[in-house]
């Protein structure tokens, strides 16, 4: 029965892994009228909405009581203020490893959807190249920098008795920290134009869900593992 949920979880997670970079790579290169929604705006979202998740999972830990769980996050997280900020530190690395992303499958294999005209082929070809030149930094940068996360986090979680969903918190009140910071240096003003959620339409919370379902967990089996399991 053990051995068959580990073949269950690996098999949703390869399809739910699948499935938000294909849809966040269409969701990228779509051309629809108006403004395409900013990528630092989605990162937020989905901090806020694991945030969210994972105190109705605490809740549900502590037996659907509001009273334990506001004791519950008071001790663990108000009451530790150092321990908090530990993940301040995998929370921003694991916040620019998000943006990255985003970078990465907005330039690589741009080609494939360019339709220039013989007389652009040369200047498309050009920008080609260095659109996934620039997709490739974005993904070795986030390769590196994930590994370094991941075992800092590893660290953390073995030093520690608090529990993921906890930690997956203070991730959360951190990147979602980072990621504004990010919002308002980069995207500014566009930001001023047309609003936070410019852009947004069912394939961007599609993508955000698909991101919110996943939770850093120990990251010498998974960086990742699906909210459910």
């Amino acid at each position: 029965m053990s051995a068959n949920l580990k073949y269950l979880s690996l098999g949703i997670l390869v399809f739910q892994t699948t499935s938000l970079v294909l849809t966040m790579r269409y969701s990228r290169t779509l051309k629809e009228e108006g403004p395409r929604y900013l990528s630092s705006t989605a990162v937020v979202i989905a901090e806020l909405l694991k945030i969210l998740a994972c105190v109705l999972l605490v809740y549900r830990d502590s037996k659907c009581n509001l009273r334990t769980l506001n004791r519950v996050l008071h001790d663990e997280i108000l009451n530790k203020p150092m321990e908090t900020l530990k993940l301040a530190i995998p929370s921003g690395i694991y916040t620019l490893q998000n943006n990255l992303l985003y970078v990465a499958l907005s330039n690589l294999d741009a080609a494939t959807y360019q339709w220039p005209s013989d007389s652009q082929a040369t200047a498309a070809k050009e920008h080609s190249a260095g659109s996934q030149f620039v997709g490739l930094i974005a993904v070795l940068i986030a390769c590196f920098s994930s590994g370094f996360a991941g075992v800092y986090f590893e660290k953390i979680l073995k030093e520690t008795k608090q529990s993921v969903w906890i930690r997956n918190i203070q991730l959360g009140f951190f990147g979602s920290i980072f990621g504004l910071m990010g919002v308002y240096i980069y995207d500014g003003e566009q930001l001023s134009k047309n609003g936070f959620f410019q852009g947004y339409n069912k394939l961007t919370w599609i993508v955000v869900v698909l991101q919110c379902l996943f939770l850093r967990s120990r990251p010498c089996n998974s960086s990742y593992f699906p909210i459910w399991l």
